[in-house]
């Protein structure tokens, strides 16, 4: 009866910050769209933007073709359908810059925030450190390798930059992982000290291909501090599905990330499948981080500082830490972005998001004492 009603506060809580999140991103992500060198009103935004969401109506099937080693090769096709069920009456100049120009690039910051965000609170928990990040199995460096071999050398790297920086980030964390196993174990503290050898080493290659890079490099260093101004609803539809399923899989690991916590003997002693689950979250973990690097680049702190945040406002039960730092994460980055891109300069948002980030959190460190993850 007792944990009965215990599982329900915690339900009761899960339910009320995830709408009150919910409801501050979508505040936020009108807020953001009214914002721009046309002005627009806050209905006319709202109705825009409930104009584009589409409901998934069915799939179309086809063969295309794409360039590879100078020839075209054809390769199949899958376009999904969309059923649109708001159509409000909005000027056609005002639905065009909303839907086509704006929301591509908020939505995509939502769903990159999200996925750092979440991603940055399972890797805390998963090294019971708290300056653990999205980062720290080499998942991004090796995304950035990927990425400025393909801008610094086209032709030797013909993959395509966003599938060369996902590739890239899951052969990396795959390498930190081999690295640190041994006889099917995986300690926490090799696993750590794995991924900061070869963030250095591969620190070393992106130097290096930067100082071949000739006239990308200014484009290579602008992907480097991650970005989202060329954001499309395409890098959504293929990014937005891998980081919900991925994130839905962390959250299934929630109960068996609190009992990592407590140590890996006594995770043991109450029924964890310690190494299966350490797997399980790190391939998930690295998977959602990817997907994030490979459309956005680089976006330093959200993975860091969010989880911090959440975890002083919620506690460090991981059933609602999880979805609340996924939620705030994509509040987060949608709104440094918005500064971002109203800056008169082209300035990559990863610089407002360490510049407007490390004060607040600095800010609520003076608050609340930080004495625990």
């Amino acid at each position: 009866m007792q944990l009965n009603l215990s599982s329900m506060r915690m339900g009761l809580r899960i339910g009320v910050w995830t709408a009150g999140l919910t409801m501050t991103l979508a505040v936020i992500t009108v807020t953001s769209a009214a914002i721009g060198p046309v002005a627009l009103d806050v209905p006319t935004v709202a109705k825009a933007s409930l104009n584009a969401v589409g409901i998934p109506a069915g799939l179309d099937v086809g063969i295309g073709e794409t360039p590879t080693l100078g020839r075209s090769i054809p390769i199949p096709t899958v376009d999904v359908r969309y059923a649109y069920p708001f159509s409000f009456s909005v000027p056609e100049t005002a639905e065009t810059i909303v839907r086509d120009v704006r929301l591509p690039r908020i939505a995509l910051g939502a769903v990159v925030g999200f996925a750092l965000a979440s991603a940055g609170a399972v890797m805390q928990g998963f090294f019971r450190n708290p300056m653990a990040d999205p980062s720290i199995i080499g998942v991004s460096s090796g995304a950035a390798v990927g990425a400025v071999a393909t801008i610094a050398f086209p032709v030797a790297f013909p993959l395509g930059l966003q599938a060369a920086a996902f590739v890239g980030a899951l052969v990396a964390a795959f390498v930190v992982y081999a690295i640190a196993t041994e006889n099917g174990r995986t300690p926490v503290a090799t696993l750590l000290l794995a991924g900061v050898a070869v963030q250095t080493f591969l620190g070393a290659v992106i130097s290096y291909l930067l100082l071949h890079a000739g006239e990308s490099l200014e484009r290579a260093v602008f992907w480097l501090m991650g970005h989202l101004h060329s954001s499309s609803w395409a890098e959504v539809e293929v990014t937005l599905p891998v980081v919900v399923v991925t994130f839905f899989g962390l959250l299934a690991y929630a109960r068996d990330l609190n009992a990592l916590m407590l140590g890996e003997e006594d995770a043991q002693t109450v029924g964890i499948a310690v190494e299966r689950t350490k797997r399980i979250l790190l391939a998930l973990s690295s998977i959602v981080t990817a997907a994030a690097v490979a459309v956005a680049g680089v976006i330093g702190f959200v993975g860091l500082i969010v989880p911090h945040v959440m975890r002083l406002l919620v506690g460090p039960d991981h059933r609602i830490l999880l979805p609340t730092s996924a939620l705030a994460g994509a509040a987060f980055l949608v709104a440094t972005d918005t500064v971002a891109r109203s800056n008169p300069a082209t300035l990559p948002v990863g610089i407002v998001t360490s510049a407007l980030g490390a004060p607040f959190f600095l800010y609520l460190l003076r608050r609340r004492e930080v004495h625990e993850l």
